[in-house]
């Protein structure tokens, strides 16, 4: 082996430069370091609660087509026993009958139907001047006293 250095030479005396710039470059390394862990923290966080999400989301989905597939099957429940013919069968079982021609009164009808279109005429024709004077001197009336009810 070949020495560079005599033997006799001695190196105690030498002492060692300090790096400023060491620390700084530590310091760097640590704070770019803290940085990469916290956005690999963030990045996992956000992950797992897209991943949550997720599954909330396919539970929605799955409640709202149990849901419709409920409403649909509830639609055509309705539909069928409100059908004329399942009308008829129950009130056939409940003794009912159908309807004579003897049980129709058309004037009586036609009564009815002329005073609802006599007063609206009749209200039509006032004039609003008179109308608001009517209102205006009416005295208000109390509501009549409400009467307990008896339970059934």
């Amino acid at each position: 082996m070949v020495r560079r250095l005599p033997s006799k030479h001695r190196n105690a005396p030498l002492g060692r430069e300090k790096d400023k710039d060491a620390f700084f470059r530590l310091g760097l390394l640590l704070v770019v370091g803290l940085v990469l862990a916290c956005g690999f923290v963030y990045a996992g966080r956000e992950h797992l609660a897209a991943l949550k999400y997720g599954y909330e989301t396919e539970n929605l989905r799955r409640e709202r087509d149990q849901l419709a597939e409920a409403r649909r099957r509830l639609t055509l429940q309705r539909e069928e026993a409100a059908s004329p013919v399942r009308l008829e069968q129950a009130a056939k079982q409940l003794g009912m009958q159908p309807l004579q021609p003897a049980q129709i009164d058309p004037l009586r009808q036609g009564v009815n139907n002329a005073r609802k279109v006599e007063t609206l005429t009749v209200r039509a024709n006032e004039k609003p001047a008179k109308r608001d004077a009517e209102k205006n001197s009416k005295p208000a009336a109390k509501p009549p006293a409400k009467s307990p009810r008896k339970p059934i």
